[in-house]
């Protein structure tokens, strides 16, 4: 789950990291009064879960009371287009209001967690304010990495390792070892799948601040934390992700064109392979789970459809603990009471494989049964041609 920068912060500080003085307004006569209270210079910044807003003309540093006005009328509840966005954008409806801060360094620190290694891993560059993949491909060498056994914890040695390749000394390299401290602790504590600061900033009087912040957490572990669920904000999330999981399945939209629903995140992985390799994209991962019941299905369908550029599906289901003839009475009411206006490929092999072939015949519906996968695959990427 993705929060914004604004709450992003606040946790951080309620774990002890600095960020700078800021309010949070939702509309554009309560943006105009805490510029006030803020005072000037102040820094605007649009909320939206993506990245490239300072491109994107999403941030801006007023000076007094007129440029403030002119950035908030032309940037609350109006659509901001960045690299992350897409050509629609995304609408802006808080802001973020903080104090100008005087910036001697700007620093790159992340840390995440490294599934090569299964560690949590901690990031760092000089490079600050600029993307780590642009780093990565052109300056790798001024990526700093250290991997933190959650056994042990952060050692001493590795901390000031990190503040050491980063450049730093005296009081600013002092306050870093107690920052990568507190990062840590954050993540541990706070189930994140990732903790980003860019830039992460050393100031005139070597204080090291958070002037920009992310939070990702681990959607598993959300059970352990029901306050973070109150930061979500669905606005920000794709439609047909948020309807999937009102109905909890696990959906992911893409960009192709062949829709998948299989059982089992494995099997879905594989199947949108063979779709690559036979030449298509696929439009979608959506597994079902391992119930895969009728209504399971008939609410995968609903998700599926609701893609703009569907043009077939394939549906592979291996019975396992699931039963197939389920699966295949699941998919004969879907298509009955739902609009399929797409050719549906069906691939069905395990328990109850025959009785689910019995069912599907009967139905006398217009869908293509393939007897395996690559057959399945096949006819899906030649109906989507």
């Amino acid at each position: 789950m993705k929060i914004h920068e604004y709450q992003s912060k606040n946790i951080l500080k309620e774990h002890g990291i600095k960020i700078p003085r800021g309010l949070t307004a939702f509309s554009e006569s309560e943006a105009l009064s805490l510029v006030k209270e803020i005072g000037y210079p102040c820094v605007i910044k649009a909320q939206i879960h993506a990245g490239g807003r300072g491109k994107g003309g999403g941030i801006a540093i007023a000076q007094d009371y007129s440029e403030a006005t002119e950035f908030i009328k032309k940037t609350i509840n109006k659509p901001l287009v960045t690299h992350q966005t897409g050509p629609e954008g995304k609408v802006v409806n808080r802001l973020l209001i903080e104090e100008a801060i005087d910036i001697k360094q700007e620093l790159y620190v992340s840390i995440l967690l490294d599934r090569s290694e299964e560690l949590p891993l901690i990031m760092a560059s000089t490079e600050g304010g600029v993307e780590i993949e642009q780093v990565a491909e052109e300056h790798p060498e001024k990526i700093v990495k250290e991997f933190i056994d959650p056994g042990f914890g952060p050692q001493a040695y590795q901390l000031r390792r990190l503040a050491f390749n980063l450049g730093l000394k005296g009081k600013a390299f002092k306050q870093a070892l107690n920052y990568f401290l507190k990062l840590y602790y954050t993540f541990v504590e706070t189930d994140a799948k990732l903790i980003e600061n860019n830039p992460l900033v050393i100031t005139e009087d070597e204080e090291i601040i958070a002037l920009d912040a992310k939070i990702k957490f681990d959607d598993n572990a959300l059970y352990k934390h029901q306050d973070f669920l109150e930061l979500r904000d669905t606005t920000e999330e794709d439609p047909d992700e948020l309807k999937a999981s009102e109905f909890n399945l696990n959906y992911i939209k893409l960009d192709g064109e062949v829709g998948c629903m299989v059982n089992g995140a494995g099997l879905a992985m594989a199947t949108m392979d063979i779709i690559k390799h036979y030449g298509a994209e696929p439009a979608n991962f959506l597994d079902v789970g391992g119930i895969a019941s009728s209504e399971t299905v008939a609410n995968g369908f609903k998700v599926l459809l609701s893609h703009p550029n569907l043009k077939s599906v394939l549906i592979n289901i291996f019975g396992g603990i699931v039963r197939c003839d389920r699966v295949a009475s699941g998919i004969v009411k879907a298509i009955k009471n739902l609009d399929v206006d797409v050719p549906v490929v069906i691939r069905l092999k395990g328990t109850n494989a025959e009785k689910a072939s019995e069912i599907l015949e009967q139905s006398e519906l217009d869908f293509s049964v393939a007897r395996n996968l690559e057959e399945a695959t096949k006819m899906a990427v030649s109906a989507a041609r």
